[in-house]
């Protein structure tokens, strides 16, 4: 285990591993909040239950704003488990979170036990750290600069 940690914090491209280890979670999550926002997965309301509770809320048109919330999730998440086009998707999924945490949480507190906005920040802060950071060693993004070089 020493050598591991030792590994990791001695080693320049440990970072890059690292972005792969917050990549996918977040990834996965998203792409989770995103299906139940389209398809009703997961226990969600999909697209026409999303955009009438958007609506309820003064965020209109609703379809439109349930579309572009759940197809940036949906498809952000996926993109970012492959580690495809990580900034720029990671610069959208930080936007939605932000519009989520003031449209949604804010009024509610910190705590998510009261819908608060916790774990929305958490994933704004997990967003631009991958924004800034880029995908890792283990991603998409790496195949395509190398083929474009």
């Amino acid at each position: 285990m020493n050598k591991l940690i030792a590994l990791l914090t001695q080693n320049p491209s440990a970072t890059y591993l690292g972005n792969v280890l917050l990549r996918a979670p977040i990834g996965l999550i998203f792409a989770a909040h995103g299906a139940q926002k389209l398809f009703g997965w997961f226990g969600g309301y999909g697209l026409q239950g999303t955009a009438g509770w958007l609506e309820s809320i003064g965020l209109a048109p609703g379809l439109l704003m349930a579309a572009l919330a759940g197809g940036a999730e949906f498809f952000g998440g996926l993109f970012l488990l492959l580690g495809l086009f990580t900034r720029p998707v990671a610069l959208v999924l930080a936007v939605t979170m932000v519009v989520a945490i003031f449209s949604v949480h804010w009024q509610n507190g910190l705590f998510m036990s009261n819908n608060g906005y916790e774990f929305a920040l958490a994933l704004l802060a997990a967003s631009l750290m991958l924004a800034v950071n880029g995908a890792g060693k283990l991603a998409l993004d790496n195949l395509i600069a190398a083929r474009t070089r």
